[in-house]
C-alpha cells in the first residue's frame, strides 16, 4: 500500500486525513502527518498516525499532500527539493494561488505535480474535490484516492481559482445561509438546536435532490411553490432584499481576492 504524507496537517489537512481513515482509504499507520507546531498533533500520534518532520515524511511517502499556506509553500518545497526527486513520488498541492509550473520549478522538475481543491467536508466523505494536472496517470491516481471522500471532478488548471471559491470557500457560504435559516426558525418558534437541525437536514435534502435528479434548481423550486402560497411569498421577499445578487457578488468578490493570497 502507498504511504501518504500530509505536510501542514491543520484544518483542511486533518479533514483529509480523517476522511481517508474513516473511508478506509488508508490506515493511520500508513498516514504521515507534519505541521509547524508539532505539539498540536499529539492526539493524532496517540491515534496511530505517523507524526514526523517534513523531511522524514517525504522520505517515507509515495504521495505527499502539501496543505500549507500560499506564503509558506516556496520555503517548504525548497527545503524538500532533493528528497522529492527520489523515486516516483507525486506531489499533491492543496495550496491556493500556486501553479503547477511554480511547484515543478521549485521542486526541481523531478516530481509529478497535481493540484486539488477539496473542502473540510472531506472528513465525513462529503467533499467536492476538484483535481488538475498535466500528468494523466498522476491525476487518475489522485482522483481515485479522493473519490471515497465525496465527489471528484477533473478540471483544467486555469479553473482552480474558481474551484477554490465555489468548492472550498463555498462551505462557509452555505453554512452562513444555513445559519440564517436557523435564525429565522428561532424567530418563528423553534428552539435553536431544533432550528439548526431542521435547517441543516433541509439543506442536505435540497442538495440531494439536485445530485440525484440532475435537475435545474428552478425545476425543483417549482415543485414546492404553489400559486399564492407561502413558499413563493418568502422567495420573492428574499429576492426583493437581494438574496441571489448578494451571493453572486460574494462569490465574485472572493474570486477577485484570490491572487493576493501569496
Amino acid at each position: 500500500m502507498n504511504k501518504i504524507g500530509i505536510i501542514g496537517a491543520g484544518n483542511i489537512g486533518m479533514a483529509i486525513a480523517k476522511g481517508m481513515v474513516s473511508q478506509k482509504v488508508i490506515s493511520p499507520s500508513n498516514l504521515y502527518l507534519s505541521r509547524k507546531k508539532m505539539e498540536l498533533l499529539s492526539g493524532q500520534k496517540k491515534e496511530g498516525y505517523q507524526v514526523t518532520d517534513n523531511l522524514s515524511l517525504v522520505s517515507a511517502c509515495d504521495i505527499i499532500i502539501l496543505a500549507v499556506l500560499p506564503g509558506q509553500a516556496l520555503e517548504v518545497i525548497l527545503e524538500l527539493k532533493e528528497e522529492l526527486q527520489k523515486g516516483n513520488k507525486i506531489l499533491v498541492s492543496v495550496v491556493s494561488a500556486v501553479s503547477i509550473q511554480e511547484l515543478k520549478e521549485w521542486s526541481g522538475n523531478g516530481v509529478a505535480v497535481v493540484r486539488i481543491m477539496p473542502n473540510t467536508a472531506a472528513e465525513f466523505g462529503a467533499s467536492m474535490t476538484c483535481v488538475a494536472g498535466e500528468d494523466e496517470d498522476a491525476v487518475l491516481q489522485v482522483k481515485k484516492l479522493f473519490d471515497p471522500l465525496g465527489q471528484t471532478m477533473v478540471i483544467k488548471e486555469h479553473l482552480m481559482p474558481a474551484a477554490t471559491i465555489l468548492a472550498a470557500c463555498g462551505i462557509a457560504f452555505f453554512l452562513r445561509f444555513i445559519r440564517a435559516v436557523s435564525q429565522g426558525g428561532i424567530q418563528i418558534g423553534f428552539h435553536a438546536e431544533e432550528a439548526g437541525k431542521i435547517a441543516a437536514q433541509t439543506a442536505m435534502g435540497a442538495a440531494e435532490l439536485l445530485l440525484k435528479t440532475h435537475n435545474h434548481p428552478e425545476l425543483e423550486i417549482d415543485r414546492v411553490t404553489t400559486p399564492m402560497g407561502c413558499t413563493i411569498s418568502g422567495l420573492n421577499e428574499m429576492e426583493h432584499f437581494g438574496l441571489s445578487s448578494a451571493m453572486i457578488k460574494g462569490i465574485v468578490k472572493s474570486y477577485s481576492e484570490i491572487s493576493d493570497l501569496k
